[in-house]
């Protein structure tokens, strides 16, 4: 398995999550390439079976999440989540600890939807 070895940066405050989504009730924006919300880090809980994760700009390199290994989403990286099978999950979204401001890609944000997001 290729776990991330990551964790979200200390004094990350949580800002939102998405409804906990099953393989059937995923919300299809996040099966294809695309950003977290302006500002926000994501972090990908799996609370039942597992999933892939895979960087557009490292596809080579698929990472694992399961149970116990969440997925901590860098902002301004394109990604996507790979359903594998029976999977129950939930994105979360922080802000990050200080006000640095990231240069802004273009593209689908679909989590902003799921957090208190501001630009």
């Amino acid at each position: 398995m290729n776990y991330q070895n990551e964790t979200l940066p200390i004094g990350s405050q949580k800002t939102g999550s998405t409804p906990s989504m099953t393989e059937e009730t995923v919300v299809k924006g996040i099966l294809k390439n695309h950003l977290a919300p302006k500002n926000k880090i994501g972090l990908v809980v799996v609370e039942e079976g597992a999933l892939q994760f895979v960087w557009e700009d490292d596809q080579e390199n698929v990472l694992d999440a399961d149970t116990d290994h969440p997925i901590v989403i860098a902002p301004e990286r394109f990604h996507h989540v790979a359903i594998t099978g029976p999977v129950k999950f939930r994105v979360e979204f922080y802000s990050p600890p200080t006000d640095a401001k990231n240069e802004h890609k273009d593209g689908n944000r679909p989590g902003e939807d799921f957090c208190e997001c501001t630009e």
